[in-house]
């Protein structure tokens, strides 16, 4: 067999396993520190859930990492893992995990404010850029494939955009049990796959998408609806900071990840700027998410959470099989049909600030 693939497959299964055995553990301990939400309001979940599943995430995700490496230094030689694990990107990979654990958790805990969620989304990208990962070039629309160079400043402020953009995008889909936590799941396989193709050739960047892919849907065992567990600031902060730096990696992955993860990213653009236009608050929560229009005129809950799987799996198979221009166009795309149908959705529902909060699931915002 292929190493890589026995890698990849092996850290997708192993991750996915430290999920389902670590969630229950951080269920618990939760339960036990009273970190849960507490149904009323807009919480419709009959009983109080745990909340900072995303540390089972990274738990498994790390120890997943850990073992594959531990197997490579006890053969004395890059026996699995890519070589590049020894390398500062790898070392500049873990730290952002950790810190993004880190300010999730304290979310998690402290339940804070939305703006000191975002301060902690700016701490988070600046250590990153601070660390010198940034996104050099992007994809020029109107030249084929080439891409634009991003003086210094530009390439910094759109780094940080990117990562903070990335966490808001996440936590503003974290609305309906395993939403979040699916598309995550999918928008990491979707760029560990491309990872391996041959104008890419990012094994490094393949190996850590796989095993955080793995350990998502080992999650999402007990995040699908009706959840047990949620996937918490934690989870959103983790997994949005990871996706984010693998996405900056290698060559035009950032058109990539923006179709990939074009539901989260143009719905967030529509909620901030319908908000904007109204004078409300960003951060205010409503009933103006994309999957609230789709629970207003009939979908259940599964149905709208898997009606998303189905359209991110094509955006991730367009991303997949397309060059950066054709990903650029198809996003841009992909934007007015989104918009159209979430003008068609309103004028089929009632009014996101008519509604009654406490007959919805939970917005995260």
């Amino acid at each position: 067999m292929n190493p890589t693939w026995l890698l990849l497959g092996a850290s997708t299964l192993v991750a996915a396993l430290l999920a389902v055995a670590v969630a229950p553990v951080v269920a618990n301990l939760a339960t036990r520190l009273g970190m849960v939400d507490v149904p009323g309001g807009r919480r419709r979940h009959p009983r109080p859930i745990p909340r900072p599943g995303g540390v089972a995430i990274a738990v498994a995700f790390g120890l997943t990492i850990l073992a594959f490496w531990l197997v490579d230094r006890l053969a004395g030689f890059p026996f699995l893992i890519p070589e590049e694990v020894r390398s500062p990107r790898f070392t500049v990979t873990a730290l952002a995990a950790l810190l993004a654990l880190v300010v999730g958790l304290l979310d998690d805990v402290f339940e804070l404010r939305a703006r000191w969620q975002f301060l902690g989304h700016l701490l988070i990208a600046g250590v990153i850029v601070a660390a010198g990962i940034r996104i050099d070039t992007v994809n020029d629309p109107l030249s084929g494939d080439s891409l634009i160079a991003l003086a210094p400043p530009l390439a910094v402020a759109f780094t940080v955009f990117w990562i903070v953009g990335m966490n808001v995008a996440l936590n503003f889909i974290d609305g309906l049990d395993g939403l979040a936590a699916g598309v995550a799941a999918i928008a990491a396989f979707t760029f560990g796959a491309m990872a391996l193709l041959p104008q890419v050739n990012e094994p490094f960047v393949a190996w850590m998408s796989f095993g955080l892919g793995g350990a998502i849907c080992g999650f999402l065992v007990f995040n699908f609806h009706p959840a047990r567990l949620f996937l918490g600031t934690t989870g959103v902060t983790f997994i949005g900071t990871l996706l984010a730096v693998l996405s900056i990696f290698g060559t035009s992955k950032v058109a990539a990840a923006l179709l990939v993860l074009g539901v989260p990213i143009i719905d967030t653009f529509y909620v901030l700027a319908r908000r904007a236009l109204q004078g409300r608050a960003p951060f205010a929560p409503d009933r103006g998410h994309f999957h609230h229009r789709l629970l207003d005129v009939g979908f259940s809950h599964p149905q709208a959470v898997l009606f998303i799987y189905s359209v991110t799996l094509a955006l991730g198979a367009i991303a997949f099989l397309s060059t950066g221009m054709v990903q650029l166009y198809s996003f841009a795309t992909f934007a007015v049909l989104l918009g159209g149908a979430v003008m068609v959705l309103a004028q089929r529902s009632p009014k996101a600030e008519e509604l009654d909060p406490a007959l919805y699931p939970e917005d995260a915002d």
